[in-house]
C-alpha cells in the first residue's frame, strides 16, 4: 500500500508510517511538499482548510506527474478558540483513489494567553524557539516534547490525528 504525505517533516512522516502500520500491511511512504494556501499559522477553520488543501495539492502533482498512491493524506497544526479556550490542535485529511475523505485531530494542548497574539502574528514554531531558545523544534520532536517533559512527540499527535482519521476506513460501512 502507498501512501503518499503532504510533507518532508521527518516527524510527521514517521507518525503517519506508525498510524498506517497499525491496520495495513507493507506500507511504502512518500513525502512530497506542496502548498496549503493559507496563513503560516492556520486559525481556526484554516487548520482543517490548510489540510485540505495540502490534500488537494497533493493530487494534482501527483496526476501531473504519473505517481499513484493507495492514499494522499496531510496534516496542519494550528492555534483555535473554537472551544472556548486557546489551543494548539493538529488536523489530518486523508482522501483515497475515489475521492472518500476522512478527517481527525490529535490531542490539543493549552496555550497561555499571554503568548495566543504572538502565535497568531508569527507562527507556534518561531514562539517556541524564542521561548525555550531552541532552533527548529518544528522539524524534530517538536515543542510538545518540552513541554510534556519527553512524555509526548509531534510524531506522538501526528500518529493520533491519523488514527482518528483512518476509523472511517478501518471500520468499513459501520463508521462511513
Amino acid at each position: 500500500m502507498k501512501v503518499i504525505v503532504a510533507t518532508k517533516n521527518p516527524g510527521k512522516i514517521e507518525g503517519v508510517k506508525i498510524a498506517f502500520e497499525n491496520y495495513y500491511d507493507e506500507i511504502e511512504i512518500q513525502g512530497i511538499p506542496v502548498a496549503s494556501d493559507i496563513s503560516d499559522q492556520p486559525l481556526n477553520d484554516e487548520i482543517y482548510i490548510g489540510a485540505k488543501n495540502r490534500v488537494n495539492n497533493l493530487k494534482k502533482y501527483c496526476s501531473d506527474n504519473n505517481i499513484q498512491a493507495d492514499f494522499y493524506v496531510s496534516i496542519e497544526s494550528g492555534i483555535t478558540n473554537q472551544l472556548g479556550r486557546w489551543m494548539i490542535v493538529n488536523i489530518a485529511v486523508i482522501e483515497d483513489n475515489n475521492n472518500y475523505e476522512s478527517y481527525g485531530s490529535s490531542a490539543g494542548f493549552p496555550v497561555p494567553e499571554k503568548y495566543v497574539d504572538e502565535i497568531i502574528s508569527t507562527e507556534l514554531g518561531k514562539v517556541m524557539d524564542r521561548i525555550f531558545d531552541e532552533t527548529e523544534l518544528r522539524a524534530g520532536k517538536g515543542g510538545i516534547n518540552l513541554l510534556t517533559r519527553d512524555k509526548i512527540s509531534r510524531i506522538d499527535l501526528t500518529e493520533q490525528a491519523f488514527i482518528m482519521a483512518l476509523t472511517k476506513y478501518i471500520n468499513g460501512d459501520t463508521w462511513k
